[in-house]
């Protein structure tokens, strides 16, 4: 092994501060888009770098080593059966280990997948909290519903399913669709009750010519499509973006490779404009890379590698994570893929990204947020493995854009100083804008700053950015600033300002609740309950911290702010009257509201405050239903666990008159719990 620097540039001093076992591949763009060593001191010092109480060291991470890890796992394997009889699965269910994260104070972590008579289940993921006297604290569940009764003799045919999964890829645009393999039998658990179902990949390319692998699953009693998603997540060298910079490089004979023995071997290989195979490893007999300039190849390479050494180098000394996967392993990239390819992508099934070289191959999308944002999608799939579709698929985006900022403030370059700016140098629009925007991430004309009801029906780019704003506002706060020479101004979805915290406390934040709280199907509201826990554990329940955190949340539309914040000056109405809500299948019910004294039409920023009582609030389907009987979903049916829903929610209702009744309208939409409205407020600011 060798490290290397034409220039021996030293890194200037820095600070070290789900798809449902589903995911493969996650590219950077959609394809609308693409039209248009540390100690352990060190990382306390930096999670206590913002102004605030220091995190508790007793629930920080321990720095596991790869073989401390292994063993670990080993111990949750040889317990699993036991472990399965305290949660009480059913006869038929068994439990496989899939990941394992450990905290100071001996609390352990680990993440299970489930099968049922032999069979994976889809969506049965769940995390067990155990303290260091191996009691059960907590159980975080991807679905709450109970795997009973499941035949397991499928009355369609495998044939059938396939043809319906090859249907959907050609609709989709696909080219050279086919079915990876025959399809397997699944149990599903993702959407409420579990049945048994088909699961099949296709392959082929996308229409952007992105491989494709593209899961669906078919009911195998009736032939009904239950759900799809796409496995590829859209994701010395003289590099294009960073300067000249030091790489890990491997020496062979009188030669020298683009190998990274100080980072599990990870390798760099050039694909020569090819769509398939691994290409051809970067080798030379010079220890210099590239050239700085596009037109030599291996200038793609060094950017590349380099991309990799820094997300690995903060994944390891902020959060103690060694590799991806937390086993000590490398991955690879691969440069040059196709031809005016404008995008990358991570895919789990080879565990390497991939880089299009950009209109005319002049701009490879191999920039330092770029490679971490693709890297920080193999860690989201060895962790919560937030499904890529719907909510948890614009998390899922999120969290690789979170990381990909997080790396550049890490890395210190002076070349690519760190911004919340996403794509910056790549120029993915031609006129030197960025790709997403942090702050305010409406501003590149797609995405959205705030939740509302149906988020999860767009793309999971966009659907990002309500998550991207919470990163922002926790870390710098609302308000117009200046940070490294780029102007910000972030908005806030209740008018309210938000304090922030610090990056480096809410990168913490937002990883420990991916690694610990977060499961498959976890969605905004479930994020929101996650980060807080976390919040609550690092700092404290009365802590600025996890006051912050509640109000960057209620900054996006997601919650309310401890102790309700102010509203506004406007007019508010209530009604306080409890109305029970009948276990599932029980009629709708609904609280009214009777307004009177307004003029004109309501507000688009109508504050709908609701507070039930309820075991279960993914169970619920609540929706505001205006004077003209025009329904606005608040809250969809969804496998959330936690109890109760409190939150204050922001309703554009500017079609309605202002005077007239108003209902809030619920349903238990799942068996098994109860509840009640508690209150209905509405404030027209």
């Amino acid at each position: 092994m060798r490290r290397t620097s034409t220039s021996h540039r030293r890194r200037s001093h820095r600070k070290a501060s789900a798809g449902i076992a589903l995911g493969a591949v996650a590219a950077l763009l959609s394809v609308a888009v693409q039209t248009g060593p540390a100690t352990a001191d060190d990382q306390d010092s930096a999670t206590a770098s913002a102004a605030g109480k220091s995190a508790d060291r007793g629930e920080l991470p321990v720095k596991l080593s790869p073989t401390q890890r292994a063993s670990l796992l080993r111990h949750a394997d040889a317990a699993k059966a036991t472990t399965a009889d305290k949660l009480r699965l059913g006869a038929r269910e068994k439990l496989v280990v899939r990941d394992v994260v450990k905290d100071r104070d001996g609390t352990t972590h680990t993440r299970y997948e489930r099968t049922y008579a032999g069979l994976p289940v889809l969506g049965g993921d769940l995390v067990v909290e155990t303290d260091a006297d191996g009691a059960t604290r907590q159980v975080h569940r991807a679905s709450k519903f109970a795997l009973k009764n499941v035949p397991t003799t499928a009355k369609v045919r495998p044939a059938t399913a396939e043809k319906q999964a090859i249907k959907a890829a050609d609709a989709a645009g696909a080219k050279k669709t086919d079915a990876d393999k025959a399809p397997r039998k699944v149990v599903w658990l993702a959407q409420g009750k579990p049945v048994l179902a088909w699961e099949t990949v296709v392959g082929g390319l996308q229409d952007d010519g992105t491989p494709n692998e593209l899961h669906v699953v078919t009911d195998a009693a009736t032939g009904k499509k239950l759900f799809e998603w796409q496995g590829i997540h859209n994701g010395i060298g003289n590099t294009q973006y960073s300067g000249q910079v030091t790489l890990s490089t491997a020496q062979t004979g009188s030669g020298y490779t683009l190998t990274d023995n100080d980072r599990g071997g990870h390798k760099t290989y050039n694909l020569g404009n090819r769509t398939s195979g691994t290409g051809t490893l970067f080798s030379q007999s010079s220890d210099t890379w590239g050239n700085g300039s596009p037109s030599n190849p291996a200038t793609a390479g060094a950017d590349a590698h380099y991309g990799a050494a820094e997300t690995w180098d903060y994944f390891k000394e902020v959060h103690g994570r060694s590799g991806i996967r937390g086993d000590g392993q490398g991955a690879y990239s691969r440069v040059h893929y196709g031809n005016n390819y404008v995008n990358a992508f991570w895919d789990d099934s080879c565990f390497c990204m991939t880089y299009g070289d950009g209109s005319g191959n002049s701009n490879p999308l191999t920039s330092l947020d770029v490679a971490a944002h693709e890297m920080s999608h193999g860690v989201t799939s060895a962790t919560a493995d937030l499904v890529y579709s719907g909510e948890s698929g614009g998390l899922n985006e999120a969290t690789s854009d979170i990381f990909a900022t997080a790396v550049e403030f890490h890395a210190n370059n002076s070349a690519d100083p760190g911004d919340y700016l996403i794509g910056e140098k790549i120029d993915i629009n031609g006129d030197g804008t960025p790709l997403r925007y942090q702050d305010k991430p409406s501003k590149d004309g797609a995405s959205k700053d705030n939740w509302y009801a149906g988020i999860g029906n767009i793309d999971v780019h966009y659907s990002s950015g309500p998550a991207n704003h919470w990163f922002y506002l926790l870390s710098e706060g609302s308000g117009a600033k200046v940070i490294n020479g780029v102007s910000y101004d972030s908005p806030t979805a209740d008018g309210l300002p938000v304090t922030g915290i610090g990056r480096d406390k809410a990168a913490l934040i937002w990883y420990k609740a991916l690694t610990t709280k977060f499961t498959s199907t976890t969605n905004y509201a479930s994020a929101r309950t996650g980060t807080l826990a976390v919040a609550g554990e690092l700092y404290g329940t009365s802590s600025a911290e996890y006051k912050a955190v509640a109000d960057a949340w209620a900054g996006i539309a997601v919650g309310t702010r401890p102790g309700g914040g102010d509203p506004g000056t406007g007019k508010t109405f209530s009604n306080d009257a409890n109305v029970t809500i009948p276990d599932y299948p029980g009629r709708a019910v609904t609280s009214k509201i009777t307004t009177s004294g307004l003029s004109g039409k309501a507000p688009s920023g109508l504050q709908v405050g609701v507070k039930i009582v309820h075991s279960y609030s993914g169970d619920l389907q609540v929706d505001l239903v205006g004077p003209s009987g025009k329904a606005y979903r608040l809250h969809s049916v969804a496998s959330d666990p936690t109890p109760d829903i409190d939150t204050t929610y922001t309703v554009n209702a500017s079609a309605e008159n202002a005077n007239g009744t108003w209902q809030l309208r619920v349903q238990d939409r799942g068996p098994g719990d109860t509840g009640y409205i508690d209150s209905f407020k509405l404030t027209f600011p």
